[in-house]
């Protein structure tokens, strides 16, 4: 029988005593609240794209201040929640595997806001929506790990999904590029979650979130510096909320449902993130997507749900 989730009391710690340390920490949430903080995470998320849209700096201006507003709340609340220990991330964690997780999510960021500014909501989030498919092919190619056939019809479904999706095979179309870029950004991120599962899995997820933002600032400062006093105070208002509200807050939700659901479990409904993007768009801006785009949509998301309800029902 799987442990309840229980408050940080006395009672509950001897309770919690001889569970696994997953269910030690500290909660903030009971299990029903954590499965609905992990859907508003999921909203948050599919929410990363209309700030892009309407935000008019260029894509590393705004990875440059959504990571300086994300690193300022997970300090500040990590604070008030009793999260220490930043300087012991070193001495658990290689250096190099934190500078290089933070790198790779620099590049997911960047691109992914590029490929909003090229190709619309829809498109990007749908092209960084590929990212189960490179950690896949990143775990047969290079970590020479075992792949089910399963999981490479999995892959052929998510690849049939991207060419329904692909404006035009003309390389020239500005929508096609700004596909391209939100691949490279599920490529990206494919290699982030590689590292984070491989050399980062034992660390503190709070601290290793705010030190790869911290990377991502110290990465960009050369490339946006002379632009930031360009950048329009709505923009910077926008950037604000999109530094606390969906990175910052949306992490804190996200690690703490964590504490209280199985992993897969918050895996799973985080996969809804391209529907509520693409919703937003629809809404929002009438991106009205086609019916090529809609079954593509759907082949995709339903490739990545069905990965995640497999891992998720092998774990019961």
């Amino acid at each position: 029988m799987r442990p309840h989730c229980l408050r940080f009391t006395p009672a509950g710690r001897r309770r919690l005593a001889g569970l696994n340390a997953e269910y030690r920490d500290n909660s903030l949430l009971t299990r029903p609240q954590s499965l609905v903080a992990i859907h508003v995470v999921a909203v948050l998320f599919g929410a990363t794209g209309i700030f892009g849209a309407v935000i008019e700096a260029n894509a590393a201006v705004i990875t440059w201040g959504r990571a300086v507003f994300a690193v300022l709340t997970l300090v500040l609340v990590g604070g008030a929640l009793g999260e220490r220990g930043f300087k012991q991330v070193f001495a658990q964690a290689h250096g190099w595997a934190l500078f290089g997780s933070g790198a790779m999510l620099a590049l997911h960021w960047v691109s992914f806001f590029i490929s909003v500014k090229l190709g619309g909501i829809a498109v990007a989030t749908l092209g960084f929506a590929s990212f189960p498919a490179f950690i896949t092919l990143i775990e047969w190619g290079i970590l020479r790990e075992r792949i089910q056939r399963v999981e490479w019809v999995r892959l052929f479904v998510v690849s049939l999904g991207l060419l329904l999706i692909t404006p035009s095979f003309d390389l020239h179309d500005i929508a096609t590029e700004g596909l391209l870029w939100g691949l490279l950004s599920g490529a990206s991120f494919g290699v982030l979650a590689v590292m984070n599962r491989r050399v980062l899995s034992g660390v503190n997820a709070f601290h290793v979130a705010g030190l790869q933002n911290v990377v991502v600032c110290v990465l960009l400062t050369p490339w946006v510096f002379s632009e930031l006093r360009t950048v329009s105070v709505n923009d910077w208002y926008l950037i604000a909320a999109l530094g606390v509200i969906c990175t910052g807050v949306a992490h804190l939700l996200f690690v703490s449902s964590l504490r209280c659901l199985p992993a897969r479990t918050a895996g799973l409904v985080v996969a809804s993130e391209p529907l509520y993007a693409i919703g937003f768009a629809w809404i929002l801006f009438a991106e009205v997507p086609s019916a090529r785009t809609l079954v593509g949509a759907v082949m995709m998301v339903g490739a990545i749900f069905s990965a995640s309800l497999a891992v998720h029902r092998a774990k019961h």
